[in-house]
């Protein structure tokens, strides 16, 4: 179990590091031109939000258990990382941008498993 919860966390860090900062450090334009069209209608700092609240989740579902404490925060990270995969499937649907849901929902399945993987391994 412990073996499984490394490998999907550590790819779920991965790829929210690398996605929440590049929504830190990039601007909103930059961001923009990336592909990222639903940055246009919203405040400019709520790019800099989300980016802050997956580097923080994606630092939650590792820190925590590598160093043994308080590793109930690696579940809880999980599942706050899952909610913002919600969130992104929603904006992306009412956006249109349907052609993205693929990679939402199999980040969404990948934070889920982590959380449960996290609670199994590391509470019991």
């Amino acid at each position: 179990m412990t073996i499984a919860y490394w490998i999907t966390a550590g790819l779920l860090a991965f790829v929210y590091f690398m996605s929440g900062g590049m929504k830190v450090v990039r601007n909103k334009e930059a961001l923009l031109a990336s592909g990222q069209n639903w940055v246009k209608n919203v405040n400019p700092a709520m790019p800099k939000i989300v980016g802050l609240l997956e580097v923080l989740g994606a630092v939650g579902v590792i820190v925590p258990p590598l160093v043994g404490i308080a590793v109930i925060l690696a579940p809880a990270a999980a599942i706050g990382l899952a909610l913002v995969q919600v969130v992104a499937i929603v904006v992306h649907v009412r956006l249109g941008e349907t052609k993205q849901l693929a990679v939402n929902v199999v980040l969404l399945a990948l934070a889920v498993s982590v959380a449960v993987l996290a609670f199994y391994a590391f509470t019991f």
